[in-house]
């Protein structure tokens, strides 16, 4: 074991002797790196889930000459519905909404004390809530977070004549992550018909270059040993290293176990790009839910760094090239594919049958039209390098959906949004704000207020969403007590009987 340290180390000593100027424009690959709430535990008899229900919904809300309906997938749990009691809607997401989410989570034992009849509405365009025929650029014009909105507008008025609920009947509002943002912004907009929400990990303002996602990555592996996050980014100059000399390239093939030979991308600035965002996000997706009891979470920060600090299994590369396999067995994946022409064709797939219709289309279509949220790394002295700057997620959106999309686009659609929903200064009242510190998104969200009517909770130590997970008895101290304020603040929510917010 020694000897191949050695040997890795004098492979890195004799290229560095060799090093020459050897420059490009850096891009990166970003549209994997979403903030999708991942479904709680699967140990549920499909018995036990509601079956799919379906509403009649509007394509476009605010057009007048446009009549057309598509057909909404909902999910009911009326178990410990008393009349009286308040209606939770759980908002769905970047993904395919989940019955599971029906019998399972922090929110279902909530319903349960307080009586509650629970909905779950998929977002249009995920999941099987498809209203149109397929995903090409003039059929996703009607996907928006704004027509998303309308979307539970409209069902909250014809679910309130369905059940002939009273006038007066307070409906609550559930998301997290992007759903976390439309609970707090469906409450601003339709206050007449939303009385509170409960927003988590929501990031609330729009922003192209997301710069501090991978700050919070840095200091989130700082929580295990500064050991780690020194380790990652010597491994990355390493890479580096290796790049720029045909024996490395080659090496750099079997380490990662790459789908194609790197030697033959090397002159293709958006392969090298995808390359090194890859083995980013791996680090990132460990970060973003960990420990958060949902089945994503296998693997964790102590994981990755346990391997990163390992000096047995060779040098940094080595380690990097380790957590690389581990991330490609979770996936399924038997190598890494980062060439950007076939990501490209696959996005261009605008079939609901295509791989990519699980979400990737769409989102990535959100984040080029409403929010940016690019998770960017553009400096040689951060933990990952320079080499996924903001401008090549700008060439994937004009790449994927045209010319059009440009920067000028992005950064216009970007100040509408932020005026629309007004940043981090949001004009919402009963919403309660909770995020966690080892969440990357929390950077874009309401984390602290002086204002009693903005309150917030900040969850040392946890990542996306977690507090919405079924809770266990090995959950943190904190996590317990978040969950406590959130259920304290959801009894004041609906005990009050006055016409003033709390």
């Amino acid at each position: 074991m020694l000897l191949k340290v050695v040997n890795v180390f004098a492979l890195v000593i004799f290229l560095i002797s060799l090093e020459n100027a050897y420059g490009w424009k850096l891009f990166s690959k970003g549209h994997r790196s979403g903030g999708n709430l991942i479904p709680p535990h699967k140990n549920v008899s499909r018995e036990q889930l509601p079956p799919d229900q379906w509403f009649d919904q509007k394509l476009d809300h605010f057009s007048d000459n446009n009549n057309e309906l598509w057909k909404q997938r909902y999910f009911v749990n009326d178990t410990f519905y008393k009349r009286g009691g308040p209606v939770f809607l759980m908002i769905g997401g970047e993904g395919e909404a989940s019955p599971i989410w029906m019998v399972q989570g922090a929110w279902i034992h909530y319903a349960r004390e307080l009586n509650a009849l629970c909905f779950q509405v998929e977002h249009r365009f995920y999941g099987k809530s498809r209203p149109t025929k397929d995903l090409s650029v003039e059929s996703l014009k009607y996907l928006s977070s704004e027509q998303a909105l309308a979307d539970l507008a409209n069902f909250i008025e014809a679910i309130n004549a369905k059940y002939k609920l009273d006038a007066d009947v307070k409906w609550i509002a559930f998301g997290g992550s992007y759903p976390g943002s439309l609970a707090a912004w469906v409450r601003e907009k339709y206050p007449n018909l939303i009385y509170g929400s409960v927003s988590t990990s929501g990031p609330l303002l729009a922003k192209a270059d997301f710069y501090e996602y991978y700050n919070v990555v840095n200091a989130s592996l700082a929580t295990y040993s500064e050991e780690c996050v020194t380790a990652v980014q010597k491994s990355i100059e390493q890479v580096e290293i290796l790049l720029r000399h045909m024996i490395g390239q080659r090496s750099l093939n079997v380490k990662f176990k790459l789908c194609d030979p790197i030697e033959k991308s090397i002159e293709n600035i958006m392969d090298i790009s995808n390359f090194f965002e890859s083995l980013a996000s791996n680090f990132a997706g460990v970060v973003q839910y960990n420990k958060d009891n949902s089945p994503h979470a296998s693997l964790t920060i102590d994981d990755v760094c346990n391997v990163m600090v390992n000096t047995s299994i060779g040098a940094q590369i080595d380690r990097l090239a380790e957590v690389n396999t581990l991330l490609l067995k979770q996936g399924n994946q038997t190598c890494l594919d980062y060439k950007y022409d076939k990501m490209v064709k696959l996005m261009q797939n605008t079939s609901w049958d295509s791989d990519e219709a699980n979400g990737e289309i769409q989102w990535t279509y959100q984040t080029c039209n409403e929010f940016g949220f690019y998770q960017t790394s553009d400096d040689k002295q951060r933990i990952f390098g320079d080499r996924f700057p903001l401008v090549f997620f700008v060439k994937q959106c004009t790449d994927f959906y045209g010319r059009d999309f440009d920067a000028d686009y992005l950064f216009n659609s970007i100040n509408k949004t932020n005026k629309f929903y007004f940043g981090l200064k949001p004009n919402t009242t009963n919403v309660l704000y909770v995020h966690g510190s080892i969440d990357p998104w929390h950077a874009l969200g309401l984390i602290e207020s002086d204002d009693p009517k903005l309150p917030t909770i900040y969850i040392e130590g946890t990542a996306h969403c977690a507090n919405m997970y079924e809770p266990k008895d090995s959950d943190f101290p904190q996590l317990k007590q978040a969950r406590e304020k959130i259920r304290e603040f959801l009894r004041v929510l609906i005990s009050d009987d006055s016409t003033n917010d709390i």
